[in-house]
């Protein structure tokens, strides 16, 4: 869930929150019967909020670990793509190496 998303939830879930509230108050309801329906309502609500950012902090964990396990494999093929290329390299060098001794040589004849 993206930072602006969140933002937006929490803007539509405070906002229904304001409006149940104002309507309860203004119903023709006794003060013991208002009180009781915005406490109601305020718990729903706030239990829908703790659903929502578990939901989100799940989600989050989830894509984060997917993306550390993609990441890792590309740094593991990476890794072993640079040791064979390394072998490659060294291998030339050892061979040049051989080349110019064997060329010192003769010349020191």
């Amino acid at each position: 869930m993206t930072d602006n998303s969140g933002n937006i939830l929490l803007a539509l879930l405070t906002g229904a929150a304001i409006g149940a509230g104002i309507g309860i108050l203004y119903a023709p309801d006794e003060g013991k019967e208002t009180r009781r329906k915005i406490k109601r309502k305020v718990e729903d609500t706030s239990h829908e909020i703790t659903e929502r950012l578990s939901h989100a902090k799940e989600e989050l964990t989830k894509t984060a670990k997917e993306k550390k396990d993609a990441f890792e494999q590309k740094l593991e093929d990476t890794i072993s793509n640079m040791s064979y290329k390394a072998d490659d390299i060294i291998a030339t060098l050892e061979r040049k190496l051989e080349e110019l001794k064997k060329k010192n040589a003769q010349l020191q004849k």
